[in-house]
């Protein structure tokens, strides 16, 4: 059984430390409940300027370079990432570097410089990061799913933001912002790998002893409103067409999570999914295929994405409801729910094998669910679940009303009618 140890201070800031003494590598990982989630629409994008900015420079390294050069020179590996309800930094390097990365994360996270002539500059970096989203439709259909799904509230917005509102952000804005949401009672930290956990555990407390407290602003509360199925068709010029075909399903919290990821699986989970091997190996129809389940705090959706010939997008729209139906009129069989349930729980094991990766594993549901179940414990959700357990989840979520189709390539409007009819196969 992966042990870990869970330490939250007088001030709030908890600390998840999971020590693996034959790991050649060692992390430092900080978490915020923070991201595109807790942003209104005049700001949209700041968490992610922001977490830009932290590379810009702090008080004890003022400048990028300084930064880089510092990890470079440990044989570091170093960044950090935007979600919609967390924000994360984090350096990986050797066991014997521990108190050097802990205290450069330390530092990005608490001390940022945010320089105004740096920040001029670093809007150019995300407005060019933008601009690279919208011409990789592979990319660009997860943003346009969303807006279809939750329309114009933070989960339906990019987290990337807006051209024109990133253009405007100010210095101020981002510090006020900052304020309100790097606070000790909403920061994790997370120590993986190999090292001396007791250690560990003062260090990451003198370390992160200045960091600010007080009230927390709290997410935007997600609505769900849809009472028919919904499309949304983006024309491009391109060689292929680019899909997601989802519904709304639960939060985080919900009991029938370990059944949907298992009725995921078997959709779209691997090579031999269902998914997979209609889609791709039996009509040769796209080269990707592949379904999730996504669940956040008040919110969740299943999804299936794929890039389809465009000569074969209808008939590969029909085969995925003809699937979802599928899933929820028959029970699966043992064989096939057997191979699903090795297989998810297979490919966690494989997952979790560096400690950046276990790192994240317990630091996203600390942050987000607040609540850490080991991947054992996982295993054994995964490996208790019924075929009937999957096609009541299948009943639950897959119905019409649910259903949101976005399309992204050389199809227009016209062709709307035509897919409701599809969906309205379910």
């Amino acid at each position: 059984m992966q042990k870990f140890k869970k330490t939250i201070l007088k001030n709030g800031l908890r600390i998840i430390t999971i020590p693996k003494k034959d790991s050649l590598a060692t992390t430092v990982l900080v978490l915020v409940e923070a991201g595109a989630e807790y942003e209104n629409k005049k700001i949209n994008g700041i968490s992610h300027l922001l977490e830009h900015m932290c590379f810009k420079g702090t008080k004890r390294r003022p400048k990028a370079i300084d930064i880089s050069s510092e990890l470079a020179a440990l044989g570091a590996e170093s960044s950090a990432f935007t979600g919609y309800e967390r924000t994360g930094y984090y350096a990986k390097a050797q066991p014997k570097h521990f108190d050097k990365i802990l205290d450069i994360v330390a530092d990005l996270y608490l001390n940022p410089i945010l320089d105004p002539k740096e920040l001029d500059k670093e809007r150019g970096v995300v407005i060019e990061e933008i601009n690279m989203i919208e011409d990789i439709p592979m990319r660009k259909i997860g943003y346009l799913f969303l807006e279809l799904l939750y329309g114009d509230q933070p989960a339906g917005r990019s987290i990337a933001g807006e051209k024109e509102i990133i253009k405007k952000l100010t210095r101020q804005d981002i510090v006020d912002y900052r304020k309100k949401h790097y606070l000790a009672s909403a920061t994790t930290v997370i120590a993986s790998g190999n090292f001396n956990e007791k250690n560990a555990i003062k260090k990451i407390s003198d370390a992160f002893s200045e960091i600010s407290t007080g009230k927390k602003d709290k997410k935007i509360k997600t609505k769900e409103n849809q009472k028919k199925p919904a499309i949304l068709l983006k024309k491009k010029e391109s060689d292929q067409a680019h899909l997601i075909l989802g519904t709304r399903a639960f939060n985080i919290f919900d009991k029938r999570i370990y059944a949907a990821m298992v009725l995921s699986d078997i959709l779209g989970g691997g090579l031999s999914s269902r998914l997979f091997q209609k889609i791709r190996e039996e009509m040769g129809a796209a080269y990707y295929i592949r379904s999730n389940i996504d669940l956040m705090i008040d919110h969740g959706y299943f999804a299936v994405a794929s890039g389809v010939n465009i000569s074969k997008l209808e008939l590969v729209v029909k085969t995925i409801i003809d699937e979802l139906k599928k899933s929820k009129n028959e029970l699966i069989g043992d064989k096939e729910l057997q191979k699903a349930k090795d297989h998810l729980v297979g490919q966690l094991f494989i997952s979790l094998e560096t400690s950046d990766e276990l790192a994240e594993f317990y630091g996203e549901q600390e942050t987000i669910a607040k609540k850490i179940i080991t991947p054992q414990e996982l295993a054994k959700k995964i490996q208790t679940i019924t075929a009937e357990e999957i096609m009541i989840v299948a009943q639950d979520i897959f119905k019409k009303d649910k259903l949101n189709l976005a399309i992204i390539g050389p199809i227009g409007n016209e062709k709307k009618k035509t897919f409701e009819k599809i969906l309205a196969g379910l």
